[in-house]
């Protein structure tokens, strides 16, 4: 039967947020960023190793107590400047020990409000499907294109569109011949459609599962943790 793995992407340097460390190691309710995600995943008996993805010249992860987490963790530096090439380099630094039909499922260090039971969601919607898939949300706003003077050029009908979120997770051969053909792929779907898979799969996520991009993000955040009671306030 294949295997399940799963990246916790974690070498960006997050300058938007404004804060002198890497926005994965900013405290969210107390701990690092990241922590809340890796251990939402590790929680899946279905992973059979999780792999963080860091910077090569990382400096942080040595300077935190991850000793609550499961030992199927296991820290690679090897992330790259972007997020596709943080992606191909830990496929590239793991090729010998991930068969090539194994799911690699990818999931964002900014999203720290993932709840394991909605990875176990995903995981049954997806199933053995041929191409694999990713979590997203219905688009509820109304969509406008603006002109180069910041006035309206087109409503965008915003039926059958979804905001795309993590996990995306597709096989591991597949997913790597994605990103080596389109490097420049924003998420792991784009890059698996660039190879001729046109249809991965979309499992309804859910809102709280946000990206924590902007500092007043984070407050949100210990909002949404607390909301599932995985943290106090």
């Amino acid at each position: 039967m294949p295997k399940l793995f799963a990246l916790v992407l974690a070498a960006g340097q997050g300058t938007r947020i404004g804060d002198s460390v890497p926005k994965q190691y900013i405290p969210v309710a107390g701990k690092p960023m990241m922590f809340h995600s890796i251990e939402a995943l590790a929680a899946v008996a279905r992973v059979e190793r999780l792999f963080v993805v860091l910077a090569p010249l990382d400096r942080h992860w040595g300077e935190h107590d991850w000793s609550a987490l499961p030992d199927k963790i296991e820290a690679l530096f090897c992330g790259g400047a972007r997020r596709s090439e943080s992606v191909l380099n830990a496929l590239k630094f793991l090729e010998a020990r991930i068969a090539r039909d194994d799911w690699v499922m990818v999931h964002d260090a900014a999203r720290p409000c993932i709840l394991t039971e909605l990875i176990e969601q995903f995981l049954d919607e997806i199933g053995d499907d041929p191409v694999g898939g990713l979590l997203a949300v219905p688009l509820a706003d109304t969509l406008k294109r603006g002109d180069e003077n910041q006035r309206v050029a087109e409503t965008i009908p915003r039926r059958d569109l979804w905001r795309a979120q993590t996990p995306q997770m597709f096989r591991y051969e597949m997913l790597r011949r994605g990103i080596e053909k389109k490097p420049d792929a924003t998420d792991e779907a784009e890059a698996v459609q660039s190879i001729g898979y046109n249809a991965p799969k979309l499992v309804q996520g859910e809102d709280s599962n946000i990206k924590v991009t902007f500092a007043e993000d984070i407050q949100l955040a210990e909002l949404i943790l607390n909301m599932h009671g995985k943290i106090e306030l």
